[in-house]
């Protein structure tokens, strides 16, 4: 008020001016800091995405892309052997395919199609949903003497989803059990119509073993592609799409892809997922080297500095320092979202704290603190009397893994199945950890750390691990096939459950009379039966059962045939019996069922679903 300020003329909302703040302040003998607002930067997007649609007269005639699917055992990769004449199925584990791959088949008519052979198990349905995205046309293979399975019906949603039209092979035309009809007609309930019914499907019978009508097969896949009139633009920046990743120990990060646009070269700098690379090495699916990748071929791609995941859409770009920067973006906006994600999360924590306080304050907010004490004191006590022993028997049992691949793909394969486990109220499943390669030092330590297994996927676990893991006690378990791993889990799941007590029985016999006997004092109730089936065994357990509910369970205390005690009375005989509990009343018509009580190992609930 000692200032030169027209407080008349000020408002609520006046703007103080710098000079007068100063002054005020002055007057109040107070020192005054001018402090900046910082403001966030924001960030530029660095991303790389997709160009426009090219220009239709830029556009050449490319080779279809074909997935090659069906259930397991229906003949897919025999079907690609005769194809490309290379024996996978003799390399693979029972012969089922463990991995995407991709294949260029040429036809002696010279066109050319390029397969990607993906894994035929219901383990893969996540990477088959993959494949299917690239694809142009889905082969659906259907054995003629088994007809529509599981994961035939997969492979035609998968088919829809991407909006890729379907060829039928009905394979194992040459078995006498084979019913090509029969297939077609199965199909029919799943919208797939074929031509003979009058519908767009092209259907060829097959046989993959003897060859039977492979050419057909691979005639009416082009003329289907020719009706789509494929088409891409082989010039300019590359696009592409991760069908595989793996490491190599002489190569380091591989990635098998295919190229959409553009013509891969060696020296291109490429970005996928949060990985980019400068390609080194380019070669096709015989390992051959070669020097320009165009649309729709298969390639296999060394010199990434990670290991992009199966699906990532790859792009050119047009130097290393550009493609740094790609992936430092996208690594940024990763952050960003588990930011945001903590921030949500941690907001709804401190909200739940909030409410839990507001309650506790309701409930002893009239309360004299004498009172409020005593309560505090009565919860904790109640809290305390759980012993780390009860409390470690309510506790469901825990199972902590940690899962190794060869593979990116087959990793998330297993990593899916395990999602799908559904019976935390037995056995909780902890996934540890994850990843590619061969089992390590570290993943030794880590299940020691967790008390867990180490499961490992198609790869190796050297001698000095092997013995550090004995050492341990960790158990390493290395399968080649993916269910069997599967079923390895089930096994050590149900190992970590209780056993439950099953009851066996061994005689039954019904009340004909009852009566009473003076024993001393005591007036003891007697039933006398008649065994029906099996026998009574005195030093057995036994249970009365009445209009079908259990009344009463325990053991005898006599058993008699005449006036003999006897130990064993068969089928057929007469006797009488009293049990350990003598208010219990007997009726005619009541049943005595004599049984032996039986410890059966726990078994996990879970089904995966094949």
């Amino acid at each position: 008020m000692n200032t030169d300020i027209d407080i008349d003329s000020l408002e609520a909302h006046s703007h103080l001016d710098e000079a007068w703040i100063k002054e005020v302040l002055k007057k109040m003998r107070m020192k005054l800091k001018w402090s900046k607002l910082k403001q966030d930067k924001v960030r530029e997007n660095k991303d790389a995405v997709r160009r426009p649609q090219a220009d239709p007269a830029l556009l050449i005639p490319r080779s279809p892309v074909v997935t090659i699917m069906g259930h397991v055992d229906h003949g897919k990769t025999t079907l690609l052997d005769k194809l490309r004449k290379t024996q996978v199925a003799a390399m693979e584990a029972g012969g089922i395919t463990q991995h995407i791959g991709a294949f260029l088949v040429s036809l002696p008519s010279g066109e050319r199609i390029t397969f990607l052979d993906t894994p035929g198990h219901a383990a893969f349905s996540a990477m088959r949903a993959r494949g299917a995205q690239v694809t142009d046309i889905v082969i659906l293979v259907v054995a003629a003497d088994d007809g529509v399975m599981k994961q035939t019906v997969e492979s035609i949603q998968h088919a829809r989803d991407a909006q890729v039209p379907i060829v039928l092979a009905i394979n194992k035309c040459d078995k006498a059990e084979a019913d090509p009809e029969k297939v077609k007609k199965e199909l029919l309930a799943y919208d797939v119509v074929c031509e003979d019914y009058g519908g767009d499907v092209q259907a060829v019978h097959i046989s993959a073993v003897t060859g039977d009508n492979l050419m057909a097969l691979a005639e009416a896949t082009i003329a289907l592609a020719e009706m789509l009139e494929l088409k891409a633009d082989p010039t300019g920046p590359v696009e592409g799409t991760v069908i595989e990743s793996f490491t190599d120990k002489g190569r380091g990060p591989v990635t098998t892809a295919i190229i959409q646009r553009g013509t891969l070269r060696k020296g291109s700098i490429l970005v996928a997922g949060k990985s980019w690379a400068k390609v080194r090495l380019m070669f096709d699916e015989n390992g051959k080297p070669i020097q320009e990748a165009y649309p729709s071929m298969p390639v296999g791609i060394v010199g990434w500095r990670d290991l992009p995941s199966a699906g990532d859409e790859i792009l050119e770009v047009e130097s290393e320092p550009r493609a740094r920067a790609v992936v430092d973006w996208r690594k940024y906006e990763q952050e960003q979202e588990k930011n945001k994600e903590d921030l949500k999360i941690i907001e709804e924590k401190r909200k739940e704290h909030q409410e839990a306080h507001h309650k506790a304050r309701e409930k002893y907010g009239t309360l004299h603190w004498k009172e409020r004490s005593f309560l505090k004191y009565q919860e904790k006590k109640e809290q305390k009397l759980l012993k780390p022993k009860e409390k470690e028997e309510r506790d469901s049992p825990v199972l902590p893994i940690i899962i190794k691949g060869d593979v990116d793909g087959s990793v998330e394969a297993i990593v899916n199945i395990m999602s799908t486990y559904d019976a935390s109220h037995e056995c909780e499943l902890q996934l540890v950890h994850f990843g590619v390669g061969d089992v390590s030092e570290n993943d030794v330590n880590l299940a020691e750390t967790f008390h867990g297994v180490i499961y490992g996927f198609n790869v190796n676990a050297g001698n000095v691990i092997q013995k550090s893991a004995a050492k341990k006690g960790v158990k390493i378990k290395l399968h080649k096939i993916i269910y069997r791993l599967i079923e390895d889990v089930q096994e050590e799941l149900s190992f970590r459950l209780p056993c439950t007590v099953e009851e066996n029985p061994i005689g039954e016999a019904s009340i004909l009379a009852t009566f009473t006997v003076t024993e001393g004092k005591k007036k003891v109730p007697v039933a006398g039966c008649r065994v029906q089936k099996g026998q009574l065994e005195k030093q057995k357990k036994f249970k009365l059962i009445r209009n079908r509910d259990v009344i009463w369970k325990g053991s005898l205390t006599s058993l008699k045939h005449h006036k003999d005690d006897t130990s064993v009375i068969k089928s057929g005989m007469d006797c009488g019996l009293s049990l350990s509990e003598e208010k219990i009343e007997f009726k005619v018509g009541d049943e005595i069922i004599c049984y032996e009580e039986k410890e059966v190992p726990g078994k996990t609930s879970w089904d995966p679903g094949f």
